[in-house]
């Protein structure tokens, strides 16, 4: 029987995706909701599973190839070959079992540490921090790792209780959901497992003679592996940054520059040449550093969630015509009614009232008026949102993340404190879920926090607008006449040009102004 694999249903107002990987070939063994290849929007990546368990006969979307929402991207063989394939397979995996026979196999079960799910979306992690080493004892349950998405962090805990007796994802290694992580030896292989891993441990700790051999024990980043096939270099052209001198794919694209540089003869610097497929494009290598200065640095690899930050950023500046228009605010209003209610507000509804609850519902009525800002650029169309799902930036260690409040309009200042205040504890705890970072129409930066007085923050793509508060400080200002002191906040509001017009972006400060100064007209809708 012949069973068809589809493009999936690839979200709100997304009507095609890229294939980017294929997972599998014509020929491979497939089991039931096994990923078969990964499909690229211009918002999300999407994984496709097998929708049963046969063999993969043909595939009709090649990688590279654009295809849309039902389109048809392969077909597999339903029946006897799955099981003679899983039969096949079983036999390929006991074999390379006893190829690797060791004390640990002989003397105990050996339990494989493997990548969890991450997450919707999300394919990919790197290892951030092994919290164990070869040869140490772990109880079941107890943390081994820590894993680094471009969104959260995962910790791994050990499936069984035994000894460590082998890491095959070394710190810094860029590892899929599903791969192997380490090798747990269980109850009686637990002595001679550590013992075998102990001179494998101390023949990985020791310097290398030479640059071949060192990048000949070295297990590099696939990506990095990719990217030097691309641009047609060797491991020892390349130096590593990573754990041990893994080569990391980041490592390859400053190759590329240096040798791009050293290899222009002309006397004016040419043009920078374009990045190879699949290379991003690097920065200029940096200028040579004295060896005093060298030796007072650090170098840091950046984490995945700081990179994604960086590449959104710098999207967002490259894809919009982003203005910032700014205005100032009397919060007087809004102190008096938080003095005067909030015992009583934290008593009845268990959280504190902040000034978010107030900025949220200011904006959303803003929005409503001014709908451009709420909307976003589709191709040559222009989707407008008829509902507010409201981003709020976060500050953690990692970084700024941004949790989205669904359906901010229709909530009460209540739940949206609520929500607020447990949405900004599990960002901090890394355990935000990708459901909870996607699908913002609207975004708000409190950059008064950290005692900003001033600032334009940037648009969080492919939203249009996005408001920063600032702190609060007291200034004199004219009141009827009179001078007075009074505690004021800078508004920021930066917009997409190409979207929402000067006017417009105007008219939605004014009224979010007019709105915490008198918040009454929140209550009356106003």
């Amino acid at each position: 029987m012949t069973i068809e694999v589809r493009v999936p249903t690839l979200g709100e107002s997304v009507t095609e995706a890229t294939v980017a990987t294929w997972f599998k070939k014509p020929g491979d063994t497939v089991a039931a909701d096994e990923m078969l290849c990964e499909l690229e929007t211009d918002k999300v990546t999407v994984e496709v599973p097998a929708p049963a368990a046969g063999r993969l006969a043909e595939i009709l979307a090649p990688e590279g190839a654009t295809v849309a929402v039902g389109a048809l991207l392969a077909t597999i063989e339903e029946g006897a070959q799955a099981a003679a394939g899983s039969a096949a397979k079983s036999g390929e995996a006991a074999g390379a079992g006893a190829a690797k026979g060791s004390a640990a196999d002989a003397a105990g079960d050996r339990v494989e540490v493997k990548v969890p799910t991450l997450g919707e979306s999300v394919t990919e992690a790197t290892v951030a921090t092994w919290f164990k080493k070869v040869g140490d004892s772990v109880a079941a349950d107890e943390m081994l790792c820590e894993l680094e998405t471009d969104k959260v962090s995962v910790e791994v805990p050990a499936p069984a209780a035994g000894t460590l007796a082998e890491i095959l994802a070394p710190e810094g290694a860029t590892v899929s959901v599903g791969a192997p992580l380490a090798v747990i030896a269980a109850s009686g292989g637990a002595s001679e497992a550590g013992t075998s891993a102990a001179p494998r441990q101390a023949q990985a700790e020791t310097p290398a003679a030479d640059a071949g051999a060192k990048h000949a024990d070295v297990e590099h980043a696939p990506s990095a592996r990719k990217a030097m096939a691309e641009a047609g270099l060797s491991p020892e052209a390349v130096e590593g940054t990573g754990r041990d001198g893994r080569i990391m794919k980041e490592d390859v694209a400053r190759a590329v520059a240096a040798s791009a540089q050293a290899s222009a003869s002309a006397p004016s610097p040419a043009p920078a040449a374009s990045p190879a497929a699949g290379t991003p494009a690097a920065q200029a290598p940096r200028a040579p550093v004295p060896a005093e200065d060298a030796a007072r640095e650090e170098r840091v690899r950046m984490s995945r969630l700081r990179q994604t930050i960086a590449r959104r950023l710098k999207e967002a500046q490259n894809t919009a015509a982003i203005l910032t228009t700014y205005n100032e605010v009397d919060m007087s209003a809004v102190m008096d009614i938080r003095n005067r209610y909030k015992e009583l507000f934290e008593k009845k509804h268990g959280v504190k009232l902040g000034f978010m609850s107030f900025f949220v519902k200011a904006c959303c009525h803003a929005l409503f008026e001014v709908p451009e800002v709420n909307a976003e650029i589709d191709g040559t169309d222009i989707v407008y949102k008829h509902y507010v799902h409201m981003g709020v930036a976060v500050g953690t260690e990692q970084g700024l993340v941004v949790p989205v409040v669904r359906n901010a309009h229709e909530k009460s200042f209540a739940q949206i404190e609520k929500e607020i205040a447990e949405l900004g504890r599990r960002a901090r705890e890394g355990k935000l879920s990708m459901a909870e970072l996607q699908g913002g129409t609207f975004t708000i930066s409190n950059g008064g926090v950290y005692g900003s007085l001033m600032s334009s923050p940037i648009l969080n793509p492919p939203q249009s607008g996005i408001l920063g508060m600032h702190k609060i400080q007291e200034r004199p200002v004219v009141v009827n006449g009179e001078i007075v002191i009074r505690p004021m906040m800078y508004l920021a509001l930066s917009y997409d040009h190409r979207i929402v017009d000067g006017k417009g972006a105007v008219t939605f400060l004014v009224r979010v102004k007019e709105a915490l100064e008198d918040p009454r007209r929140l209550l009356m809708d106003l």
